[in-house]
């Protein structure tokens, strides 16, 4: 468990944060966590490389001098995967107090899922310049409100992004730790129009505090507010706009002594009072890391809000480091070992092309032990154990659904040879709402005659390193036995691998 830290310059702590650049959006006011005065010397020392121009910490990440107006004194940062097509999402990721953008680029986990499922990152930064402590301002109306200081600065660097990558206007999303959180919550507030959807990890509910005292109060006790008073803070904050809303997941730990678990419980207030849903979950779940999720669904049956609870958890992100497409981040200052909350997050979203958590948010569970029991070179087959309670089963073929079943097995057909496909597979119940998705496995088709030494294989990056033909390291995929370069590990990067003896691939790309 993490330290105490500041969301304020006053009392807390939270993630820090370095340099200045422009954009515009609405920050909101969220504490961020403070690190004792050693750690913001060193902090100090090593943010400051980061006001550099290019890239900015980690591999990749590279500040944006000149993206258009910036009353909020921003620094803009940002990422893309090579190759990123036209129309791809966008999301916005927002340091906590004492952070950079270079340190939540390295630790969230955000990097891994715009590689995998093609999508571009921006990172605002803010500085001690603005904030003692680096803190973005959510509890500063002057700040973190439609068209002012750094709510605008973020919209400019969407705005900027937008342009740059060509990305869907109607899928960008803003994500953000503590300080970060709080201003996320009022991003998502002031610009409904233009976020699809937000993330608030460890953070406050929008528009909670508009002075630096009132924050305290916010941060470390309860307003007692009703879910109408807290939905009001957001309808208030663009008067006149009325839908579509953002869709919100929430980010707690029950141990979090630096914003108190309460906020959680108030910002699940505020944005279901806001879609017109009651606070009564639709159904929850057990998640890996002692997680507890609780969704809202909206009225067609579709997640509107999102709460993950995590035992036991302080102040910080929670991160699961590891190979495994679930798994993301790396530990550190505020950034803790527990869940992935990034790919949660992206799941909800959709971004992972299952057009929002790849399932339903029914109470039935997840179905367990999926297994492919055969394939052909056209055709794979399927099967899992029994719901209790499902009246049929949807299967997922790469977040698309690909069939229904009542019983409780599937074969897939008109499939092409040598290629590998995702399943999952949610329960539906009687009134036809589907639960959420079961976990994934990986089916590839024969082909060249079954597979053996002469056959080739036809299929994104992702999906072959899924099904053995090749590896990954650091990002980028290499093939099994000869070991040449194919790109980036991402399902947008094909070739052509052909077998040419055991557990020995090379690139056949227009050869095959």
């Amino acid at each position: 468990m993490e330290p105490t830290m500041p969301l304020t310059p006053l009392p807390s702590a939270t993630p820090h944060s370095p340099a200045p650049t422009p954009s515009a959006r609405r920050p909101r006011r969220h504490p961020a966590l403070a690190a004792v005065l050693s750690v913001l010397a060193l902090l100090a020392a090593g943010l400051g490389v980061l006001a550099a121009a290019a890239p900015a910490g980690a591999a990749g990440l590279t500040q944006v001098t000149s993206f258009g107006s910036n009353p909020g004194n921003l620094a803009m940062y940002e990422y893309a995967p090579a190759g990123l097509p036209s129309g791809a999402p966008l999301v916005v990721a927002m340091h906590g107090c004492t952070q950079s953008a270079s340190d939540y680029f390295t630790h969230s986990g955000w990097q891994k899922y715009a590689d995998l499922w093609g999508f571009a990152l921006v990172f605002p930064q803010t500085s001690s310049a603005n904030n003692s402590l680096s803190c973005f301002s959510w509890f500063d109306s002057t700040k973190d409100t439609r068209g002012k200081g750094e709510a605008a600065s973020v919209l400019s660097m969407v705005s900027s992004a937008e342009s740059q990558y060509h990305s869907d206007t109607h899928r960008v999303y803003v994500t953000g730790l503590s300080a970060g959180g709080g201003m996320t919550a009022d991003l998502l507030a002031d610009y409904p129009d233009a976020f699809a959807g937000g993330a608030v990890d460890s953070g406050l509910p929008a528009q909670c505090a508009a002075t630096q005292t009132a924050a305290s109060q916010c941060q470390y006790g309860s307003m007692n507010l009703t879910p109408a008073q807290w939905g009001d803070k957001v309808r208030s904050s663009d008067s006149g706009y009325s839908g579509p809303w953002p869709r919100v997941a929430i980010w707690q730990g029950t141990s979090d002594t630096t914003v108190q678990p309460v906020n959680a419980t108030e910002l699940r207030d505020q944005w279901t009072n806001v879609w017109g849903i009651g606070q009564t979950a639709s159904g929850t779940q057990s998640l890996p890391g002692g997680t507890t999720l609780s969704v809202y669904n909206d009225p067609q049956g579709k997640p509107a809000v999102e709460l993950y609870q995590i035992s036991g958890m302080n102040h910080g992100l929670a991160v699961d480091p590891g190979s495994g497409t679930e798994q993301c981040g790396s530990t550190g200052s505020y950034y803790i070992d527990t869940i992935c909350s990034s790919y949660y997050t992206a799941r909800f979203w959709g971004l992972d092309g299952s057009g929002g958590g790849g399932g339903g948010t029914g109470t039935l569970p997840a179905p367990t032990g999926l297994t492919v029991t055969g394939t052909t070179s056209t055709s794979a087959s399927l099967s899992w154990g029994a719901v209790s309670g499902a009246a049929s089963y949807t299967v997922y073929r790469n977040g698309t659904a690909a069939g229904s079943v009542t019983g409780t097995t599937f074969t897939d057909s008109g499939l092409t040879a040598g290629t590998s496909y995702t399943y999952t597979v949610a329960a539906v119940d009687s009134s036809g709402t589907a639960g959420p998705a079961s976990g994934a496995v990986t089916a590839t088709t024969t082909g060249g005659g079954g597979g053996g030494s002469g056959a080739c294989f036809t299929d994104n990056n992702y999906n072959q390193v899924a099904a053995g033909r090749a590896h990954q390291s650091g990002g980028y995929v290499y093939a099994d036995g000869s070991n040449q370069a194919m790109g980036l590990w991402n399902v947008f990067t094909v070739h052509t691998l052909k077998q040419t003896g055991t557990d020995f691939y090379v690139i056949a790309d227009g050869t095959c």
